[in-house]
């Protein structure tokens, strides 16, 4: 203790390594293709057609899919009548599923198209960033 009080060194201070290519990474993000975009000449087309692209091609199919299983449900109860006469709770098969689980499905499926849009939107903006 008596040596920290009559002027001990003190500790080093810290340095901060870097790469020298790092000034290379601190570029300004993409002004080519944001002046492209706000120009809307071809490339700047180009970029907002792929992602109008993928978010049609994401609803679609998604479109798809829920509209096969909800379309599919009345088709599978007229299918096999066995489903039409199995009762649960004093209700009916068909209507418990139709009535209660395909609203929590379709509140899923918006869910899931809100979050795959969103990841379109970002990978969009990194590609205009990286360029």
């Amino acid at each position: 203790m008596k040596e920290r009080e009559q002027g001990a060194e003190e500790p080093p201070k810290r340095v901060a390594v870097t790469s020298p290519r790092t000034v290379a990474v601190r570029r300004p993000p993409g002004r080519q293709t944001l002046r492209a975009l706000d120009e809307q000449d071809v490339v700047g087309e180009l970029l907002i057609r792929s992602l109008i692209r993928a978010q049609l091609l994401l609803g679609l199919r998604l479109a798809v899919v829920f509209g096969s299983l909800l379309g599919g449900l009345p088709l599978a109860f007229a299918v096999v009548p066995a489903t039409r006469d199995v009762t649960l709770f004093g209700i009916a098969l068909p209507w418990l599923v139709l009535g209660l689980l395909v609203y929590p499905t379709l509140v899923g499926g918006g869910w899931l198209y809100v979050r795959q849009a969103e990841r379109n939107e970002r990978d969009f903006v990194e590609l205009v960033e990286r360029s």
